[in-house]
């Protein structure tokens, strides 16, 4: 059975919010900090179920609250306080003595996995805090990236992806609303960081697929969390990072 703890973590004002720890047994592989989408927070069966299956699978697995869902908000904050928000939590990961020096994976789903491509593509230079996790980064792991608000194909968000120098895994549904697979590959296969594209037949932008595909969401879950897993421990065993680029 996976270990969850639950803790606080300050922001900036006395604010703060909630985040969970899940045990990846006694030697983890890494420490995989994912973020929420903006239609459901860190509770939602989506996140548990995939920081669950992931921590059964080797990965110490931290999620988090940003504001507006601690507030009960449904409408997201501006993206500084977002930003802030994931900094506050990897300065907390970085700081808990009992993850040691352990390479750090970040990302998130939809919303959560943009903020992640926002700090590692910004950096803040000579701040000490950014400093500690920045030096144990190894990657990124989206799921479900948002490349474009469902049916405005022209409003990509892609112009920081180029400052993006490390690998990127990108778990997307083929019928993905915000960005299917196919035209994620037109933007993310022309970018100089490694970059794999998992693709979920037949997913939307949560990855389900529909019950007349006669897949069973359990398993096309299981998968994309194997090859998450696996990705990682490719990324850990090469010095590039892994520079082939994958199409399942």
């Amino acid at each position: 059975m996976t270990m969850v703890d639950e803790r606080r973590v300050a922001l900036d004002r006395g604010a703060s919010v909630t985040a969970r720890r899940y045990g990846g047994g006694p030697s983890p592989l890494a420490t995989l900090v994912l973020a929420h989408g903006a239609g459901a927070g860190q509770s939602s069966e989506f996140m548990v179920g995939f920081a669950t299956g992931l921590a059964a699978r080797g990965l110490d697995v931290v999620t988090f609250n940003f504001p507006f869902t601690e507030r009960g908000k449904k409408l997201p904050d501006p993206q500084p306080v977002l930003e802030a928000c994931y900094r506050a939590v990897l300065a907390d990961v970085v700081a808990d003595a009992a993850g040691g020096s352990r390479p750090l994976f970040i990302g998130g789903k939809s919303l959560g996995g943009r903020m992640a491509s926002h700090l590692a593509a910004a950096r803040d230079v000579g701040d000490a805090v950014t400093e500690a996790w920045w030096d144990r980064l190894r990657g990124l792991v989206f799921l479900g990236y948002p490349l474009h608000p469902p049916g405005k194909p022209q409003q990509v968000r892609v112009s920081h992806l180029p400052h993006i120098n490390h690998p990127m895994l990108v778990v997307q549904g083929a019928r993905d609303a915000f960005g299917t697979a196919a035209e994620l590959r037109l933007f993310f296969d022309v970018l100089d960081a490694p970059c794999e594209i998992y693709t979920v037949e037949q997913g939307n932008h949560s990855l389900e697929v529909p019950k007349r595909s006669g897949l069973r969401q359990a398993d096309v879950n299981a998968a994309a969390q194997d090859r998450i897993v696996a990705w990682i421990t490719e990324c850990l065993g090469s010095a590039t990072g892994g520079r082939t680029r994958r199409s399942p």
